[in-house]
């Protein structure tokens, strides 16, 4: 039993839903809504609607995976979980979760959830074979959960500050995946025939592009006080510490020729960064 629970967490990527879920009650919070059932069922879905959404996606890249040191150990391509059970796990995952969700929050927010899984599977990841260039569209999947937790507490959909939430974790998404392939994946991808960016830029350019890319998530994040509801000093003053901290640790892939290990700093940094803002933005919302 706990064996088959490994492999179906492993199956659902547990880490990538739980950051959705968590960026999505942080929508919630700002939006107003308080701590109580609504928000424990409406976790609970988006989670199983962002398990059922990665589980898919190994399905679709099982060919891939299985050429890439890094996921070969995966549930499909090492063999310890055949294709039609991982379909199913995938289809009940994301079923049970749009049900709960709608039950919960709403259909505006269930209408969100399934978009959400319908452009990361139909859109980001076949688009990862096309283009190398795929990270951009796919951030997209990054800025719904906020606007699912919005929509769940009653909050208006073009609410400026919504708009500056989720535009942040748009940014965010793109240089947090750029630094996995430079620390990790980037030959895994070449020798599975994608087309990687690593095959358009050097590591010297790519480092200065994905910098940049993270000193823009850390302007826009200081820049959402300013859309209104969070005018208070310590959340400006957080935001911005978070930033100023980011930027620091992750300056070594600056270097004239970075080291494997600024890239490995700077892929923790980036993903630490994201749990300050997300604690940040919480706590405003709960405290509001």
């Amino acid at each position: 039993m706990t064996m088959r629970l490994k492999i179906l967490l492993e199956l659902a990527k547990a880490r990538i839903a739980l950051l959705s879920t968590t960026t999505m009650i942080a929508g919630y919070l700002l939006a107003g809504g308080s701590a109580g059932w609504r928000l424990l069922f409406a976790s609970a879905g988006v989670f199983m609607l962002a398990s059922g959404a990665c589980a898919l996606n190994q399905v679709q890249e099982r060919d891939l995976d299985l050429k890439m040191e890094r996921t070969r150990g995966r549930p499909l391509p090492s063999g310890r979980l055949i294709v039609s059970h991982a379909i199913a796990a995938a289809m009940l995952s994301t079923s049970a979760g749009a049900l709960i969700v709608l039950a919960a929050a709403g259909a505006a927010a269930t209408a969100l959830g399934m978009a959400a899984v319908g452009w990361y599977n139909g859109v980001y990841t076949p688009l990862k074979r096309v283009t190398p260039y795929a990270a951009v569209p796919g951030a997209v999947v990054g800025a719904i959960p906020p606007a699912i937790g919005w929509a769940a507490a009653g909050g208006e959909l073009l609410d400026a500050r919504l708009l500056a939430v989720s535009f942040f974790f748009f940014v965010w998404q793109v240089p947090h995946f750029w630094l996995l392939l430079l620390h990790s994946t980037g030959k895994d991808c070449e020798n599975a025939g994608l087309p990687c960016i690593t095959r358009t830029f050097s590591s010297g350019q790519m480092a200065r592009i994905t910098f940049s890319w993270m000193s823009a998530a850390a302007a826009v994040c200081v820049l959402i006080p300013v859309f209104g509801g969070l005018e208070r000093t310590w959340v400006t003053a957080g935001l911005m510490a978070a930033g100023v901290w980011l930027l620091l640790r992750t300056a070594g892939v600056l270097r004239a020729v970075p080291e494997p290990w600024a890239f490995r700093r700077a892929f923790a940094s980036i993903n630490l960064y994201a749990v300050f803002v997300i604690s940040i933005l919480s706590l405003a919302g709960l405290t509001e």
